[in-house]
């Protein structure tokens, strides 16, 4: 998989973004969805999910906030960052969605069109206490959820072939099509030559029939 940015600026990223929602919504009392759409909308955020060095890690977290607030429109308090002992749901949640973008390379807009803000943080409890990879399990599920439509079928629909045809069409079985469809097997580990045949019957590029979230293999 093709992660958004190099690792070694995974853990400075993560830092951020948490401590940037931790002061934002502790220290300054705004709301967790507010802040969210304010870093959204904002230039910083593009940079962040690109692999900006100097947003990464070039900065504070809550340098970061002032910079999101700037650009927000927002008046920037001069309020002191606190530092509780104990890491907040706020401070999890940025941490843990820092985490996921950079895993799948998705847009923080994409994740918030799936998952809401308010959504992720209440999994807080359990997830904060398991490993990285299970809440990232938990995502991806999720994502699926929202979006129930793979790209193969949302492409074939719009070439308006049905599943029979485009078997027909491509000479691949029409219940490995259904399969790919339904999720019941992993196209991005599709042979070669099925994603070629697939692309030029449906006019799109390899690329456009691959899954951004990975499909967990069937047990």
């Amino acid at each position: 998989m093709i992660h958004a940015y190099d690792k070694s600026y995974l853990s400075s990223a993560q830092k951020n973004l948490a401590r940037m929602l931790d002061y934002m919504v502790n220290d300054l009392k705004h709301s967790l969805e507010t802040v969210w759409q304010w870093f959204l909308m904002s230039k910083t955020s593009h940079r962040f999910e690109r692999g900006d060095c100097s947003v990464l890690s070039g900065m504070s977290g809550v340098e970061l906030a002032r910079m999101v607030l700037q650009e927000s429109g927002q008046s920037i308090p001069d309020i002191r960052p606190s530092y509780a002992c104990d890491r907040s749901p706020e401070y999890w949640t940025g941490w843990a969605i820092a985490y996921y973008q950079w895993d799948t390379g998705l847009h923080f807009d994409e994740i918030e069109r799936a998952v809401h803000i308010s959504d992720i943080r209440l999994l807080y409890t359990p997830y904060h206490e398991m490993d990285i990879r299970q809440f990232v399990d938990k995502m991806n599920e999720l994502y699926h959820d929202s979006s129930p439509d793979t790209n193969l079928k949302a492409l074939r629909t719009l070439s308006g072939f049905t599943q029979a045809e485009l078997a027909e069409q491509t000479n691949i079985p029409l219940r490995t099509i259904q399969q790919y469809e339904q999720r019941q097997k992993n196209i991005n580990k599709a042979q070669a030559e099925t994603l070629l045949r697939l692309s030029r019957v449906l006019n799109c590029s390899v690329e456009d029939l691959m899954e951004k979230v990975p499909v967990s293999d069937p047990i």
